[in-house]
């Protein structure tokens, strides 16, 4: 039985990466970590992805950049799927594979420039901005792991942050929080340049709407997108005036029982999957030498 959110999990055309070879080739997250099992749930992926947008598109920056040069209003889908396969390609994908991902995104962020309506100027490889999102990232996906799937502890919800160090650096975001101390400071830094948009609520409509799910699950993603607002820090929340949208206690319930029936439905085509049997197979021989010895 395949989950209706796993395509999520699949690479689109033209991001194809073989995640099961070559045998016991190491990735850039380790395979025993935080980030192996937040990322390998594709309901709080999708959860957590919609609630880093909405920290993206909070701050003006970064909202620019993301809304004015980007297919998110074109073309949802697609541009869903591409930004899901570039997180599986960096937990998940071997290293050399993830490293050339990174090089030819920050390529691409080269040409996203531009002015704010004040007549401030914004670059998408601006590390402040780089920062910001990488955060926004790291926190969203964690925080929808530990709220609906799986409790995590507080030094596994560090972990998350740290463990997204190799990759941050990459993408050229120098200061992205290694700790939640470090998200915290840098949410309270930030936080009085937050302000809500227009492109949000357009933002959050499409998300509702885009037909992710199919037909009769449809309502079920307008659900999974509250969760997203639910789990926004409650400051920031107020501050984009999303008071309302979060979920009521039997909603909460449902969203925590579909997540963690992901959790325990396999997946054997996904990459997490395909990288897990890429690291047991690199153990094999070493093991039959062992037992050899």
């Amino acid at each position: 039985m395949a989950h209706p959110l796993a395509a999520l999990l699949a690479p689109p055309p033209g991001l194809e990466v073989d995640f099961a070879s070559p045998s016991g080739a190491e990735a850039l997250v380790p395979a025993d970590s935080v980030s192996w099992r937040i990322f390998a749930n594709p309901v709080t992926l999708f959860i957590g992805g919609v609630t880093a947008v909405i920290l993206e598109l909070a701050e003006p920056s970064v909202r620019a950049g993301v809304w004015d040069h980007s297919s998110f209003r074109s073309e949802p889908l697609t541009r869903l799927r591409r930004t899901g396969a570039a997180a599986m390609i960096t937990v998940y994908a071997p290293r050399e594979e993830a490293a050339a991902m990174i090089a030819r995104v920050v390529a691409l962020h080269e040409r996203v420039r531009g002015e704010l309506p004040d007549g401030r100027p914004y670059r998408a490889n601006d590390p402040r901005l780089l920062t910001w999102v990488q955060a926004t990232a790291t926190f969203g996906f964690a925080q929808a792991y530990h709220r609906y799937a799986a409790p995590l502890r507080e030094a596994e919800r560090s972990a998350a942050f740290a463990e997204g160090s190799a990759a941050a650096q990459l993408f050229g975001a120098t200061g992205a929080p290694k700790s939640r101390a470090e998200w915290d400071a840098l949410l309270a830094k930030t936080l009085p340049t937050l302000e809500p948009s227009p492109a949000l609520g357009e933002f959050l409509q499409i998300m509702r709407s885009t037909p992710i799910l199919p037909g009769p699950l449809r309502p079920l993603q307008r659900l999974l997108v509250r969760a997203a607002v639910e789990i926004l820090p409650p400051q920031v929340r107020r501050r984009l005036l999303l008071g309302e949208d979060g979920l009521r206690r039997g909603e909460r319930l449902a969203v925590q029982s579909l997540a963690r029936l992901a959790g325990r439905i396999p997946l054997p085509s996904s990459p997490p999957a395909q990288a897990r049997r890429r690291m047991r197979a690199g153990r094999q021989p070493s093991i039959s030498r062992s037992r050899e010895g």
